[in-house]
């Protein structure tokens, strides 16, 4: 059981190296993809079940145990994460059969998507630092190409402030972890754990945690997310869904795993600045998702939103808002995902980027007009949809530990998330319709399959709360106890 820890980022891997022999077989390529990530979802779904029996899971690479080997680990909270991963890199590939020209395909699309796919799942499951800044940049060399596949102009200036991004970030986390791994003698999570548990409030230890959140942030768009707007709205459309449901959640994880791990000592400084930075993020893409009229870009600052809520959690700094925390970034995958399938249909419909040159769309594709609902009542915590359980334990959890301006800010983006996609609705979804009868494009059945889906996924999350809660509960728990991961790990 312990081998199939591995296979999230070592199945994607070999089968991107297998499509890459097979370029200009388009169809033996969408099959062979749609078929390895059924059997990913498939073993996700195995492990999370026995990690929820049996507990937390470590698979020990060449018989090392810890801290002195590589190893990945299978905790609650990072197998949630690839099934959710798993499944919206399964719907954006299917929307991509009709969305990528052959010219596309033959690029390389699927096994550079499958790539990006291993390194989010890699850093989900490691429990080394330096294995974490390996899956980040397996990641990242994925997206650099994802990003300027096509070659557009605006993919090429886009993409060049990305890279350069990544890289200054990239070169910061090398650093952090040689000061870190200078000072504390080990790499492995759970041992850098105890050992800064052993040392106790240090300043040094202190400046290295905040040198990692600058970093995380970086990657995340915490606060420092100039590049994103710009770089996800520029790749073709599936890429842009990926990157807006996983990308970001990468560097999310990475700083909700370490700052509730490895950088516990003092929370008055590390986790209260986590909350001022989040609460910027949320203002900041508030004001960027009411500004804008370029649906590309409205979908762009409500990932930026998103980040700040979630990490809202730190501060709360208890097991209601880890829950909370945990079951809103499942649910903010799959909404993100949505919403950059959605818009970028509607571009494809109009051939027009802003919404108030389209209307009526929900007279010609009901369908798909109605998804728009869905997707903004998901968005914004309604119910029955997924985001208003995560919104409400997050709720529970902040007033748990007092924050009630986290609290209000939190719940107020919401109201921001609301109108700025409600204006969308009213301009593009519903009114009299711009497009004649002999001018209408047809709509894919791939596409809007993709999208039904996710809804379908959404609503799951939201009515199936109680099949769900219980694996959510078991992440939260480790979050909000560290010795339980830390136990698990060296404890034997």
């Amino acid at each position: 059981m312990t081998n199939l820890i591995a296979m999230p980022l070592v199945l994607p891997i070999l089968m991107a190296v297998l499509l890459i022999f097979l370029r200009n077989y388009r169809y033996v390529q969408r099959v062979l993809v749609v078929v390895t990530l059924l059997v990913m979802i498939g073993m996700s779904i195995v492990l999370l079940q026995h990690v929820h029996a049996d507990g937390i899971l470590r698979l020990d690479f060449g018989g090392w145990q810890p801290p002195f080997g590589i190893l990945f680990v299978a905790d609650p909270f990072a197998v949630l994460l690839v099934l959710i991963a798993t499944i919206v890199t399964l719907f954006c590939m299917v929307y991509a059969f009709s969305s990528f020209s052959a010219r596309y395909e033959r690029m390389f699309a699927y096994p550079l998507m499958l790539l990006m796919l291993a390194g989010v799942n890699g850093s989900f499951l490691t429990g080394d630092i330096f294995n974490l800044f390996v899956c980040f940049e397996v990641m990242l060399l994925a997206s650099y190409a994802l990003i300027a596949l096509g070659g557009r102009t605006e993919q090429l200036r886009e993409s060049l402030k990305y890279v350069i991004t990544n890289i200054i970030a990239s070169w910061l986390f090398l650093v952090a972890i040689a000061f870190l791994y200078s000072t504390i003698g080990t790499l492995n999570m759970a041992h850098i754990a105890q050992r800064v548990q052993e040392v106790g409030p240090d300043p040094l230890i202190t400046t290295i945690a905040l040198f990692f959140l600058i970093v995380f942030a970086l990657k995340g768009g915490l606060l420092l997310f100039f590049w994103l707007p710009g770089s996800y709205s520029v790749p073709p459309v599936p890429i842009a869904a990926m990157f807006g449901a996983l990308l970001t959640k990468v560097g999310m994880y990475a700083i909700i795993r370490t700052f509730t791990l490895m950088f516990t000592t003092q929370p008055e400084i590390t986790h209260q600045l986590i909350t001022i930075m989040a609460i910027i993020t949320l203002i900041a893409g508030s004001l960027g998702a009411l500004a804008y009229r370029d649906i590309r870009q409205i979908a762009a600052f409500n990932v930026i939103i998103g980040v700040g809520f979630v990490l809202l959690a730190l501060g709360a700094n208890n097991e209601a808002a880890y829950a909370g925390a945990i079951y809103y970034m499942m649910h903010d995958m799959v909404g993100k995902a949505m919403l950059f399938l959605i818009c970028g249909t509607m571009i494809y419909l109009t051939k027009q980027e802003r919404y108030d040159d389209m209307s009526g769309l929900i007279r010609h594709y009901p369908l798909f007009g109605w998804m728009f609902l869905v997707v903004m009542v998901s968005l914004t915590g309604m119910p029955p949809f997924s985001g208003f359980v995560g919104k409400v334990m997050m709720g529970e959890g902040l007033v748990a530990s007092g924050s009630y301006v986290s609290l209000a800010i939190g719940f107020g983006a919401s109201v921001i998330i609301l109108y700025s996609l409600l204006r969308v609705m009213l301009h593009a979804i519903f009114g009299e319709t711009m497009i004649a009868d002999e001018n209408k494009v047809k709509l894919p059945k791939p596409m809007l399959l993709s999208i039904v889906a996710l809804g379908a996924v959404s609503l799951y999350l939201g009515t199936s709360a109680e099949m769900v809660l219980p694996y959510v509960t078991d992440a939260a728990r480790v979050l909000a106890d560290p010795s339980i991961y830390i136990e698990a790990i060296l404890g034997k």
